[in-house]
């Protein structure tokens, strides 16, 4: 069935040019992970990521795929773009143009990632600053300075390298989301992810060679990452669905309506978003004060590096916030309840109107508390036991949820496409029935 999927895939002149096209811009996305910054001594960097394994690092490293322990024109990732995404939705709220530009529709939206661009560079030559200045005061653990030339020479270079990667790499998001398939955000950081996990895997083998890992505590970590997949699937796949009726309604000679369907809210609406979204914010700061040499900095760093009790209040106060967040921007209760009326649609037992988006934004509001414990749990518990057994972030919850995330989200997609044309999608015509019959 899966075989016949594939070539239905190729079958389509649109979905396979999309498809080559996504993959085309990841790989250029990879090679550049691979490209150093000039001026950098790539052996002493080698030999300080070595020894700051297991702190803040290391999930920065992450999501940037690698990039920064090599201390690439990518080592910033996307972060930068996130955190401008960030800032510019939480000033709609308080901003009235902000405001005004989300009625715009459209144009609106363009005029929105416009300013997420400025507002991208002006991050992203802020943290290459502090990088840049942080790094010549680093040397590795045998004492090697990983600036060899230091100065505003350095600084200028690193500044202007690092913006530039940043900005490359936000272009190449948006062009694989217009012209590819998927997100192209999202697949970038997925692409990262998963392009560093075989390294992990042999970092794990290692550690059981050498005894630093037993077998029952292998045995118990791959279970646990199975079941953690499992329950991202279901919960992914999720949803509360709130029946509608439509009312009979005769134009001119012909009778509508008289149908009964559902309302389908998806038990984590906001997806893989918070998470990323938490930890955008919280390695903002805190990797700046790991490159700056104060002992003030040094000790907030250290409070919220993965593993204290301080960074895991703080990621799960993030990640609930921005669930909520996130679904309150992406949806309004208030004009689905409109579009329903107008349609002649009603909620059994429910006044049309506003008694309806009352009635939706309690339920959304319900689900989205359960939708915000189900990412935390995730994100949350595996890291604290990986952290235990001394194993790397890209098996954590939160590269699981964003990987096991992103490919579903793909994969539904390509599924619609392949459904569109009338092929079996990769579940099938059955499986293609179970999605339409929950969405």
């Amino acid at each position: 069935m899966i075989q016949n999927s594939y070539q239905n895939m190729l079958k389509l002149p649109e979905l396979k040019r999309k498809i080559l096209i996504t993959l085309a811009l990841l790989f250029v996305y990879r090679v550049g992970v691979h490209v150093p910054t000039p001026g950098i001594d790539g052996a002493a960097l080698e030999s300080f990521f070595a020894s700051a394994s297991g702190t803040l690092f290391s999930m920065f490293n992450m999501f940037s795929g690698g990039a920064l322990e090599r201390l690439s024109i990518f080592a910033l990732g996307i972060m930068p773009y996130i955190s401008a995404s960030i800032i510019l939705e939480l000033m709609t709220v308080v901003v009235p143009y902000l405001e005004q530009l989300k009625k715009e529709g459209d144009a609106g939206r363009k005029k929105k990632t416009q300013l997420t661009r400025y507002g991208t560079v002006v991050l992203s030559a802020i943290q290459g600053f502090g990088i840049a200045v942080g790094l010549e005061s680093m040397t590795s653990p045998a004492g090697i300075p990983i600036v060899p030339y230091p100065g505003w020479g350095f600084r200028l270079i690193t500044i202007i390298t690092l913006t530039a990667g940043t900005a490359f790499i936000m272009w190449l998001g948006e062009q694989i989301t217009e012209r590819g398939i998927g997100n192209g955000i999202s697949l970038i950081i997925f692409a990262g992810i998963v392009a560093n996990m075989p390294s992990a895997g042999i970092k794990m083998g290692r550690l059981l060679s050498t005894g630093e890992m037993g077998l029952f505590s292998t045995i118990i970590l791959v279970v646990l990452m199975v079941a953690v997949i499992a329950a991202i699937i279901f919960m992914e796949l999720a949803q509360r669905r709130i029946p509608v009726h439509y009312a009979k309604r005769v134009v001119g000679r012909k009778m509508y309506g008289g149908q009964t369907s559902h309302l389908p809210l998806k038990i984590n609406t906001a997806g893989v978003i918070p998470p990323i979204f938490a930890s955008s914010i919280i390695m903002f700061p805190t990797t700046l004060a790991q490159f700056i040499n104060l002992p003030m900095m040094q000790t907030v760093a250290g409070m919220f590096s993965p593993g204290t009790i301080w960074y895991y209040l703080l990621y799960i106060g993030f990640i609930v916030f921005f669930c909520f967040f996130y679904t309150a921007v992406q949806f309004n209760p208030e004009d689905v309840a409109e579009n329903m009326k107008k349609n002649g649609g009603y909620i059994p037992g429910i006044r049309p109107g506003k008694r309806t988006a009352e009635y939706i934004d309690k339920v959304l509001t319900r689900i989205t508390v359960g939708g915000a414990a189900y990412v935390s749990v995730v994100c949350v518990i595996p890291t604290v036991l990986m952290n235990k057994f001394n194993v790397p972030f890209y098996f954590g919850g939160t590269a699981l949820l964003i990987v096991v995330g992103v490919a579903i989200d793909t994969i539904s997609q390509i599924e619609s496409h392949l459904i569109t044309s009338n092929y079996d999608g990769f579940l099938g015509r059955s499986g293609n029935k179970r999605i339409k019959s929950r969405s």
